[in-house]
This record gives C-alpha cells, sequence and structure tokens, in this order.
C-alpha cells in the first residue's frame, strides 16, 4: 500500500497552472527524488502536501497513509506524520530551538494520544543528535534559525527531522547552499532517518546530492507533471545532457 498516492493533481498559483495532472506512489521504505528545470513545478508540490496557503488545488487528489489529505489543516498533516523542510528557513526571534522542538515533539505526542516526554529525555537526546550532525549543545539555545548560517539552517531541519521521526519527509532542495562538507552531514542525517517505517520525497537541482542519499526512483518534472522516471542512472543522464532531450522525446 503507497504511504504517500498522488492522483492527476492540478493547482494554480495566482491564477496559473503550475501542476499539470501529477501523479506519484511513494510506498514505505522509498527515497524519490524529484528534479526537473525551474519553474516546472518541484516546490509547489512540496508546499501543496504541507498544506501551504496560496495554492489552489483543481483537479485530483492526495491521499496520506489511506486519508485525504487535502481535507486535513497542516498541524494535522505533521500529527499524522508529515514533514517539510523548508527550501528557506525563515527565522523565528525569541523562540530557542529547544523551546520550538519541545513544543513540537509535545503537540505531536497530545494528537496521537501518547505521553510527552519529559525534559530530561527530550535534552539528552536533542543532545546527542545535535553532535551527530555537528552542531554545539549550545545551538539549542539560540532562537530558531537566527542568525545562522545557509548550513546551520539545513542542519537545523535536519535536526527537527531526526527528532520529530515523520512517516513522510519532504524535503524541498535542502542541498542548495551547502559546501561539500555541510552537504555530507545533511545526507548522512537523511540516511540515519531512512527506515522501512517511513519515506523520503526529495526535491533537488543537483545530482551530487544523490551521490550522498541513492535514491529508489528518480521522477523528472516538466510542464508541471512527471515527464519521465527511473533510477539514479537517470539523474546522472540530466547533469551530462541537462533537460533538453525530454522535449526532443516528447
Amino acid at each position: 500500500m503507497s504511504l504517500l498516492a498522488v492522483s492527476d493533481l492540478h493547482v494554480d498559483v495566482a491564477g496559473e497552472t503550475i501542476l499539470n495532472g501529477l501523479s506519484i506512489d511513494v510506498a514505505p521504505g522509498e527515497v524519490h527524488a524529484i528534479m526537473g528545470p525551474n519553474g516546472s513545478g518541484k516546490s509547489t508540490l512540496a508546499n501543496v502536501l504541507a498544506g501551504r496557503p496560496g495554492y489552489e488545488v483543481t483537479g485530483g487528489g492526495v491521499e496520506f497513509d489511506g486519508i485525504d489529505l487535502l481535507d486535513l489543516e497542516p498541524e494535522e498533516r505533521a500529527h499524522r506524520g508529515l514533514f517539510l523542510a523548508f527550501q528557506y528557513p525563515i527565522e523565528i526571534p525569541g523562540v530557542s530551538n529547544m523551546e520550538f522542538l519541545k513544543a513540537s515533539l509535545d503537540s505531536c505526542a497530545k494528537a496521537r494520544g501518547q505521553d510527552e516526554p519529559s525534559a530530561v529525555e527530550f535534552m539528552k537526546e536533542a543532545r546527542r543528535v545535535a553532535g551527530e550532525l555537528d552542531l554545539d549543545a549550545a545551538f539549542l539555545k539560540r532562537g530558531v534559525n537566527e542568525g545562522f548560517s545557509g548550513g546551520e539552517k539545513k542542519r537545523n531541519e535536519i535536526l527537527q527531522l531526526l527528532l520529530l521521526n515523520p512517516r513522510l519527509a519532504i524535503l524541498d532542495e535542502t542541498d542548495s547552499g551547502l559546501d561539500i562538507d555541510a552537504l555530507q552531514v545533511v545526507a548522512e542525517g537523511v540516511n540515519r532517518f531512512r527506515s522501512q517505517d517511513n519515506a523520503v520525497v526529495l526535491v533537488t537541482h543537483y545530482q551530487r546530492l544523490l551521490d550522498h542519499i541513492v535514491p529508489d526512483f528518480v521522477h523528472v518534472l516538466a510542464d508541471g507533471r512527471i515527464a519521465t522516471s527511473g533510477d539514479k542512472s537517470l539523474a546522472l543522464r540530466l547533469e551530462a545532457e541537462g533537460y533538453g532531450w525530454l522535449e526532443s522525446n516528447g
């Protein structure tokens, strides 16, 4: 059974059609890479799945773990185990990482009828995961993304991912702006997250990330739908030849 089933999805943004019949099925244990030229709809797909306002679904549907995802509010999607790592993480001045993460974990636990982690348990686990991502423990006391470098912001997203442990992680160009060292740290975090119980949808422009996070499937978006799919070798072809051959093949 699919964890995520997107069927013939049509989406308009500000009156312009961006997604035009996109379909994709993602099963537990799988990593799907989404590639494509600028404007093809990659980030639109990520934002629609997360429930960001401003995106009008005009056709098709999305099921997440057998539930109509589009009927859920963004926080309900998060409670059910959907996570979005932003292409451009925002700053939240005055709210520490520690406060933000604990509140997120508590909210998810409450929604699922689970016990909230104790402060001691949470701090122990948060420090452990931060250390694995080369983040000093003092990082947890800083405001969320406040004054962070690009690499720190992206590692902070992966810190959230590992602590929240969702069913489906949507990573929207998590590799953008990273040097090779930061890229490897982020990729190692994603690989630690991977299991047979969860799935990853990885939006990226660059094949280099797929050297570190090997996908099960690569999909290429063009004109708002998936033009072709394949394995990791498809990403290598795109790096070598660009996207022009897709047009020549119709």
